[in-house]
């Protein structure tokens, strides 16, 4: 669902140095590590998300880190609005780059099944349909550029430290527009979820240039949380726009 997809994979921005160093690397995220989130708008229970690290691969005769996010709503919402999306990034090893982002997106009447090709050599993103195999859209981008899910992974990944007040900026693109997004942590509080309790930043992007939902709603806030160490860990978040409060939290997390 765009709105679930937009409260879980904001435009997280981050970028790590070319020379990381391998060890560094390893400690970041692994295959099979897995956040579950249930998702509430308001009072009411509304559907989960699953965020997940994929079994890395040679995309194009490179080698490749890969990631997935679905979402789906519950008996209860489905009644109104079913959601069944599915969401995959593949970037460089190094997470600095994207080379491909793949949308399956099924929400009430509404379909999406895109495929965004990277092509950093020659500054353009390409978006196609895998339904129809047209070209909808050539954007222009820069290297560095990453799509809507693995800029989380990117921020994640980031080598300094956060403290209140830091900015980071990262390019993104959806193969839509091109945008610089930025991110501000403004406290370090604990959070309570299902997963636990957590010492976690509360980190505020810029959402002036999210679509959807955020560009109807001119008080739109949105608010993430992050585990206070190394890992980073998305542990919550927050929204409000123009149909109310949504909520994400952990429920389960494997490493």
């Amino acid at each position: 669902m765009a709105l679930v997809l937009a409260l879980l994979v904001p435009f997280w921005p981050g970028s790590v140095s070319a020379s990381v160093e391998d060890a560094q690397r390893e400690r970041w995220f692994q295959p099979g590590e897995r956040f579950e989130y249930n998702v509430r708008w308001g009072i009411f229970n509304v559907g989960r998300a699953v965020i997940e690290v994929l079994e890395p691969r040679e995309l194009d005769g490179r080698p490749a880190r890969g990631f997935r996010m679905t979402a789906r709503t519950n008996s209860f919402a489905d009644a109104f609005y079913k959601v069944r999306d599915v969401n995959e990034s593949w970037t460089d090893p190094d997470v600095e780059g994207s080379y491909l982002y793949i949308t399956d997106i099924s929400e009430g009447s509404y379909r999406r099944d895109f495929e965004l090709r990277f092509f950093a050599h020659n500054g353009t993103a390409e978006l196609w349909s895998r339904e129809t195999g047209l070209h909808k859209n050539t954007v222009r981008i820069y290297p560095g550029t990453l799509d809507p899910l693995s800029v989380l992974f990117a921020f994640r990944a980031h080598p300094a430290p956060l403290t209140v007040g830091t900015v980071i900026r990262q390019a993104v693109t959806d193969g839509k527009k091109y945008v610089l997004g930025q991110a501000t942590v403004v406290a370090r509080e604990t959070v309570k979820t299902p997963a636990g309790e957590f010492d976690a930043f509360c980190v505020v992007p810029d959402i002036r240039d999210l679509g959807g939902v955020f560009a109807k709603s001119p008080d739109a806030a949105l608010l993430i949380w992050v585990t206070a160490d190394e890992r980073r860990l998305p542990v919550m978040v927050k929204s409000k726009v123009l149909v109310g409060y949504f909520t994400a939290e952990l429920v389960d997390y494997r490493e």
